[in-house]
C-alpha cells in the first residue's frame, strides 16, 4: 500500500492549470525525486502532499486515509510530516531556539526537548553554533538549521523543496551529504523536488519527471536518464543528441536507421519503415583520431566544430553530416589536440542508443 498517494490531482490558480491529472504513489521508506524545469509545478505538488493546500480536484491519501475526510485526519497526517522550504525561514533568535520551536509547538517537555535539540544539532554539525543568532549564519548554515528543525520532531515524511538551489557548490555538497545520512539513519519517506538532475540521481530510489504541470515519466535512474519515453523528457535529462530518422531495415532487434542520408545501427523493437528519433548521451560517444577497431557498430567520420571545457570534462561538438555532441575527459582532449577543424571519428555502440517512435 502507498504511504503517500495523490490521485487525479488538478490545481488551478488565476485561471490556469498549475497541475493537471497528477497521480503519484510513494511507498513507505522510499526516496522519490521530482525533477523538472522551473515553473513545472514541483513546489505546488509538494505543498499538496504536505496538506498545506487543497487541490482544485482529486484526492490526497496519507497512510491509507483520505485526508479530506475530516480536519482531524488532516491535522494528524500533517503532524507526521515536515517540510523544508527552498528559502527557509529562521526566527530572530538563537539556533537552539529555532530548532526547538517545532518541539515546543507540540508541547514537548523541557528535559526531553533539550536532549533532542542537542542531539539534532550534533547530527547537522551545528552544536557549536547553538547560541548564535540564526539570522547571522551563512546560507548553507541556515539550510542546516531548517533541516534540523524539521527532523527534530521525528517526522515519518520529509519534504524538501530545492534544498541546495541557493547554495555554493561546497555548501550544496555538504547539505546533500547531510540529507543522505539522515535518510539512511532515520529510514524516512522523502519527497524531494529539484531541478538538479545529478542530485536526483544520487539521492532518489525513484524519479518522477514533471513538465508543464504533468508527470510525463516515472521510473528508476536508468529508465529516466537512459530510456526516456518522450522527446521532452530526453531534452530535460541531458540527451543532447536527438536525431530524427527512418528505419530502413531490421534483423531481429538490430535496426538500420537512415539519418539525413547517413546510416546508424541501433537495438530497438521498432519496425522497418517507422519514423523514429535516436537518442544518445554525450558520454556514450568515444572520440578518436583514427577509426577504431571495436565491437561498436557505429563509427562516423566528422569535423569538430566547437569545444568547451567544463571542470574535468570537455564537450566536443562534431559535424558528422548531422551534429553530434560527445563528452570526453579534459586530459584526453588535450592529448588528442581536439580543436575546431580537426577530423575525428565518433564511435558508439548500437546498444547505447535509445530509439523512440515519432
Amino acid at each position: 500500500m502507498s504511504f503517500i498517494e495523490l490521485r487525479d490531482i488538478r490545481q488551478r490558480r488565476d485561471g490556469r492549470d498549475i497541475l493537471e491529472n497528477i497521480s503519484l504513489s510513494v511507498a513507505r521508506g522510499e526516496v522519490r525525486a521530482l525533477i523538472g524545469p522551473t515553473g513545472a509545478g514541483k513546489t505546488t505538488l509538494l505543498r499538496l502532499a504536505d496538506l498545506l493546500d487543497t487541490p482544485t480536484s482529486g484526492m490526497v491519501f496519507f497512510d491509507g486515509c483520505d485526508t479530506s475526510a475530516s480536519e482531524w485526519v488532516r491535522l494528524e497526517a500533517r503532524r507526521r510530516m515536515a517540510f523544508v522550504l527552498q528559502k527557509p525561514i529562521v526566527f530572530n533568535t538563537s539556533v537552539y531556539e529555532n530548532v526547538a520551536s517545532g518541539l515546543r509547538w507540540r508541547g514537548q517537555g523541557s528535559r526531553h526537548l533539550r536532549e533532542r535539540v542537542l542531539e539534532v544539532l550534533e547530527m547537522v554539525r551545528l552544536a557549536d553554533y547553538k547560541d548564535r543568532n540564526a539570522r547571522t549564519l551563512s546560507g548553507g548554515e541556515v539550510q542546516r538549521v531548517a533541516i534540523a528543525r524539521a527532523i527534530a520532531i521525528k517526522p515519518e515524511v520529509l519534504l524538501l523543496d530545492e534544498p541546495t538551489a541557493n547554495l555554493d557548490p561546497v555548501s550544496a555538497s555538504r547539505i546533500e551529504e547531510l540529507i543522505e545520512g539522515i535518510i539512511k539513519k532515520q529510514s524516512l519517506t522523502v519527497l524531494l523536488a529539484t531541478h538538479d538532475m545529478a542530485q536526483g540521481q544520487r539521492l532518489a530510489d525513484k524519479i518522477s519527471v514533471l513538465v508543464n504541470g504533468r508527470i510525463v515519466q516515472t521510473g528508476g535512474l536508468r529508465e529516466i536518464f537512459y530510456s526516456p519515453m518522450s522527446r521532452e523528457v530526453a531534452e530535460f535529462v541531458g540527451m543532447e543528441n536527438i536525431l530524427d530518422g527512418m528505419i530502413t531495415s531490421c534483423e531481429g532487434e538490430l535496426a538500420v536507421i537512415d539519418v539525413q542520408g547517413h546510416t546508424i545501427e541501433a537495438v530497438t523493437d521498432c519496425h522497418s519503415g517507422e519514423n523514429v528519433s535516436v537518442l544518445m548521451r554525450p558520454e556514450d560517444i568515444t572520440v578518436a583520431l583514427t577509426r577504431v577497431s571495436s565491437s561498436a557498430r557505429n563509427s562516423l567520420a566528422g569535423t569538430i566544430t566547437r569545444t568547451l571545457s567544463s571542470g574535468p570534462f570537455c564537450r566536443v561538438e562534431i559535424d558528422c553530416g548531422f551534429p553530434l555532441v560527445a563528452l570526453v575527459t579534459r586530459r584526453s582532449a588535450e592529448e588528442m589536440g581536439l580543436e575546431p577543424g580537426k577530423r575525428v571519428y565518433a564511435t558508439f555502440k548500437a546498444v547505447s542508443l535509445h530509439v523512440i517512435r515519432r
